[in-house]
C-alpha cells in the first residue's frame, strides 16, 4: 500500500476571489478587506491567469506619497505608486502551481518567493482556485489514528514487515520502539515515517535508546 500523497488540489480553496485588468485600486482593496486575503489573481479572456495584485503591490502608494529622493532599488516600487489599475499595479507574469502539485512543492515555491497565497492553473493557464499557507497546514489536522493506520500499513508493512517493532503517535509525533537488529534501516524507515503528510517529528526509541541517527535521518529533505 503507498504511502498517500496529498497535493494542492485536496487543500486549495476552488471558489476563488479574482479581479480583471480594468478593477480599480479602490475595489482592489475592498475587495481584499471584505474577503480578507492578501492577493487576489488578475484574469483576462475566459479565466487565465495574467498576474497577482498583493498588498505589497499596492502599499506603494502609501510609501511614496510625499516627495522624497528615491534608492535605486526603490525605483519598480515607486512606479506603482501611481497605478491606479490592476493591469498597472500587478506583479506579471503570475506565480502560480498546478494542482496536482505535491504540498512540499507549493510550501517550497512560497517560501522561496515570500508569498502567502498561490494562484492554482490548470494546464492552459486557466484559475482553478487559490492556495494559501494556511491551506497547506491543513494536513497536520490528521487525527493521529489515521497516521497510525497509513504508518501501519505503508510503512512498516512494506519495509519491516517481520520486525516486532511498536510505535505511537500523539499530537502527530510519532515514537517507534523495539529491537531493530539491521541499524541500515533505521534511516529508511525515519525518513518513511517523516514523509507521512501530517507527520510533525519522528522519534526512534530502539533498543532503549534514542537514535539521533534516525533524529537526523527524519530531518532530512525528502
Amino acid at each position: 500500500m503507498p504511502a498517500s500523497r496529498y497535493t494542492v488540489s485536496d487543500v486549495m480553496t476552488h471558489t476563488a476571489i479574482a479581479i480583471g485588468r480594468e478593477a480599480s485600486y479602490k475595489e482592489i482593496v475592498e475587495l481584499m478587506h471584505e474577503w480578507k486575503v492578501s492577493a487576489v489573481p488578475v484574469l483576462e479572456g475566459e479565466g487565465r491567469v495574467v498576474g497577482v495584485v498583493s498588498e505589497a503591490d499596492l502599499l506603494p502608494k502609501e510609501q511614496f506619497r510625499r516627495e522624497q529622493p528615491l534608492l535605486p532599488d526603490q525605483l519598480e516600487e515607486a512606479s506603482k505608486a501611481g497605478g491606479v489599475l490592476a493591469e498597472e499595479l500587478m506583479t506579471s507574469p503570475a506565480i502560480t502551481v498546478h494542482p496536482d502539485a505535491g504540498i512540499a512543492e507549493a510550501a517550497r515555491i512560497m517560501a522561496r518567493k515570500h508569498l502567502k497565497r498561490l494562484p492554482v492553473v490548470n494546464g492552459v493557464g486557466m484559475l482553478d482556485g487559490v492556495v494559501s499557507r494556511s491551506d497547506l497546514l491543513k494536513v497536520f489536522l490528521r487525527p493521529d489514528e489515521e497516521l497510525e493506520e497509513e504508518i501501519r500499513q505503508a510503512v512498516l508493512a512494506e519495509l519491516a514487515p517481520s520486525v516486532p517493532l511498536d510505535f505511537s503517535v500523539e499530537d502527530g509525533v510519532v515514537t517507534l520502539r523495539g529491537q531493530l537488529r539491521d541499524r541500515a534501516l533505521v534511516p529508511l524507515l525515519a525518513r518513511a515515517i517523516s514523509a507521512v503528510e501530517g507527520v510533525v517529528d519522528v522519534r526512534m526509541e530502539l533498543d532503549g535508546a534514542v537514535s539521533a541517527t534516525a533524529q537526523a535521518a527524519a530531518a532530512l529533505p525528502s
